[in-house]
């Protein structure tokens, strides 16, 4: 008879119901090693025994803390603001549990390498969720690649870019806040698409980079800030400063000799989850955007110059990554998908022992990464990854 595993769900946002959704239907869709129970759901929204019982918690609290110690918990999934992660994980990997946490890794390289160190020493499961890993599309780019498909790797091309903040009224709320969430579109946005050129074709060893802050500062979050979800609009009584980057554009030099640029930024007008990205190499070329998740671009250079031209691949077939979990050849799966797929394999990873990927380790280095970024816009320079120190 399989195990029960017990979550503490810290966090009841955005964040919170995509990670509760995946915890219900991970057992549903795989033959995952264990059983998973919401067990108990910690948030400071008023709100809190509502969302508790539309996702089937058993009990709720406003004490993070006493839930990661509790007895009757086994995992504890952290998907709070970036400022709160690195004290949870922390006390989470003392008590002893095994650890999801969503990204950004933390503030800054140094917390990551305390989140690290920490989840390491306890000898507990610790995973950062970076969920465009487990897109099947991307995961079978990362597959051909690594089979020599496309050959060796010339350029990778990146874009993650949202339209959401272009209104100078839009409230200064936490992610607009260096203290609370460590950069801007940086942080939220390039965190991913750093990590997903890391995850295809290796590490980067050098970025030059510019930032820009296209609104300075912002309504107070409140009753006195404009009122976007209701379609009202109210009158700012006060203003404070953006003090973390709207748009962040980087080249990067990797490893392997490959040159590389990402575009992260939430001031492109019709953009709302435009997660982008080309490969090209000297047999062919790959070519994803999430906006179309089920789809991957393949140009095969190899072939004879008449037959040349990109192909469509509907990644939806049972032989592709994950895909025989869920539908019949060319029904689509969705966003809620990359967080199922992401908890198997987590409760694959307690099951045997073996780290999961990316974990806190190699969550670091794309916060390492993103230093960079921010150290080359600030100093007007190239900056070797190496500088980069905790």
């Amino acid at each position: 008879m399989k195990k029960t595993l017990n979550v503490a769900m810290i966090g009841g946002g955005f964040m919170g119901k995509a990670h509760s959704s995946a915890w219900l239907q991970v057992n549903h869709f795989f033959d995952a090693p264990a059983k998973v129970k919401l067990k108990t759901v910690v948030t400071g929204k008023t709100k809190l025994e509502g969302f508790a019982a539309n996702w089937g918690y058993e009990d709720f609290s406003h004490d993070w803390r006493e839930a990661v110690t509790r007895e009757d918990i086994d995992i504890v999934d952290i998907a709070t603001p970036t400022y709160l992660h690195m004290e949870i994980a922390v006390a989470a990997a003392k008590a002893g549990k095994h650890i999801v946490c969503e990204k950004p890794c933390a503030l800054n390289y140094g917390q990551c390498l305390t989140m690290a160190d920490a989840a390491e020493k306890a000898g507990v499961i610790n995973f950062i969720n970076h969920n465009y890993r487990r897109v099947p599309a991307v995961v079978y780019a990362r597959q051909l690649v690594q089979e020599g498909r496309i050959g060796k790797i010339f350029h990778w091309r990146g874009a993650y870019l949202q339209d959401w903040i272009i209104d100078p009224d839009f409230p200064l709320i936490w992610q607009l806040r260096a203290e609370t969430a460590g950069g801007g579109a940086l942080y939220d946005l390039g965190s991913h698409a750093v990590d997903l050129s890391r995850f295809i074709i290796g590490e980067p060893a050098a970025i030059t980079a510019v930032t820009k802050t296209f609104v300075k500062d912002r309504p107070e979050p409140g009753e006195s800030s404009v009122v976007f979800s209701k379609g009202e609009v109210g009158k700012a009584a006060k203003r404070l400063p953006v003090t973390v980057d709207d748009a962040a554009f980087m080249v990067l030099e990797f490893e392997n000799g490959a040159l590389g640029s990402i575009d992260a930024s939430r001031f492109c007008c019709g953009r709302k989850n435009f997660n982008d990205f080309e490969i090209y190499g000297e047999k062919g070329a790959l070519k994803f955007n999430f906006e179309r998740m089920n789809e991957l671009e393949f140009m095969d250079f190899t072939q004879p110059v008449a037959e040349q031209g990109y192909r469509k691949i509907l990644v939806t077939e049972g032989c592709h990554p994950y895909m025989s979990a869920w539908w019949p050849s060319g029904h689509l799966i969705g966003y809620e998908h990359t967080f199922t797929n992401a908890f198997y394999d987590f409760l694959c990873a307690i099951d045997t022992g073996k780290p999961m990927s990316p974990d806190f380790r190699d969550g670091s280095k794309t916060i390492r990464c993103l230093e960079a970024v921010k150290k080359s816009s600030a100093e007007g320079r190239r900056v070797k990854i190496e500088e980069i120190s905790g």
